[in-house]
């Protein structure tokens, strides 16, 4: 549809409290060609008309019974859903002042009356070639946006899917199952509710406690698979996983990645300054280490593993009340054994299987 064809398929409105003036215009409009036309007498209407129909062109009188075009224009002004109001007053005062005032209030031009038929089209058809311009350009801006989130969407997704693959890494050089980091990363996310924080920072944790043990992808089997007690030096390499996973999520900027570069640092690191691998104290952990590690270690303590049995509920909690103050932050471990049913849920619903398929960004995007 060229540009001609679509002036006069516009959506006009007649607003005049004469309707000898109305008949006359639309008279003029169809003669045009114009197809598209409404027309009211009464002013009080006008605001409620364009709010349902967002008239392409509003020819306007300014003086009316119950409301002025001035008082009209000022309602639209309120109301537009856009910065641009179509509206071409019609006016039987030629003084420059109500001109001044008219394109003041909002209006587009301005035809006097009684007005000439060549001139009121001419007006009529400019305004409406601006205006559909404008909302052309609205119109791509909108298809650019999508196009914006749809690309954001998507590196999104791709994101999410390399994320998705670091924390399955660190699973699978692992004896724990896929539904540790499960269960841990949803105890963490309840229990960051539990203690104040907002939806987003607890989805955040969700995503991100997974690659909490991602480094263990650079231990060695003989250390990391070791069925026994593991000798002092072999601890000590065990350790370096920490600063191999925090290694391994520094290259990327972008929040959550942080965050789980955090968890991975920060998880081993006790209350009292006796954990690693910097020996921070207190609230110097960040709160999100401080979450992942009470989670991590009473998950881990209630499943069986090759090289132990499970501890039951009543004694991984009894561990965390003991260690409050000097394991684990005093404030988080009240609130952990607070919502210990939670966490009972969250192990039941998760519980091991073997050969269980899951994934804890599905699990997110479910809840």
């Amino acid at each position: 549809m060229n540009l001609d064809e679509q002036i006069l398929k516009a959506s006009v409105l007649i607003v005049d409290d004469k309707p000898a003036n109305v008949a006359l215009l639309e008279a003029i409009l169809k003669s045009e060609g114009y197809t598209n036309i409404q027309s009211v007498t009464d002013s009080r209407l006008v605001k409620e008309l364009h709010e349902k129909w967002q008239f392409d062109i509003i020819l306007l009188d300014i003086r009316m019974p119950h409301m002025s075009g001035f008082e009209v224009m000022e309602q639209l002004q309120k109301s537009n859903q856009d910065d641009y109001l179509p509206v071409l007053v019609l006016t039987a005062q030629s003084d420059a002042e109500i001109k001044i005032q008219a394109l003041q209030s909002g209006a587009r031009d301005f035809v006097t009356k009684p007005f000439e038929r060549i001139e009121v089209t001419h007006r009529i058809k400019n305004m409406l070639e601006v205006r559909l311009m404008y909302n052309r350009r609205g119109w791509e801006k909108k298809i650019v946006e999508a196009q914006v989130r749809e690309r954001t969407q998507q590196l999104a997704n791709s994101q999410l899917e390399f994320i998705r693959q670091l924390g399955r890494a660190g699973e699978y050089r692992d004896n724990e199952t896929g539904m540790h980091v499960v269960r841990m990363s949803k105890g963490c996310q309840s229990l960051a509710l539990a203690i104040g924080h907002n939806e987003e920072f607890a989805d955040l944790l969700l995503l991100a406690s997974p690659m909490h043990d991602v480094g263990k992808i650079g231990i060695p089997d003989r250390v990391l698979l070791k069925p026994g007690k593991l000798e002092a030096d072999e601890w000590e390499i065990m350790k370096t996983h920490v600063e191999i996973g925090g290694e391994i999520l520094s290259s990327d900027s972008a929040e959550i990645m942080q965050l789980a570069r955090s968890i991975a640092l920060t998880h081993h690191e006790k209350w009292n300054g006796s954990g690693y691998p910097n020996g921070l104290v207190g609230e110097d952990i960040p709160i999100q280490g401080r979450l992942a590690a009470i989670c991590d270690v009473f998950d881990a303590l209630t499943s069986e593993r090759p090289y132990k049995k499970a501890w039951t509920v009543e004694d991984a909690a009894a561990l965390i009340r003991e260690e409050s103050g000097s394991h684990f932050d005093p404030e988080l471990a009240t609130k952990f054994l607070e919502i210990l049913p939670k966490i009972i849920e969250i192990r039941v619903a998760h519980a091991d299987e073997e050969d269980k398929e899951y994934d804890i960004y599905d699990l997110a995007a479910a809840n």
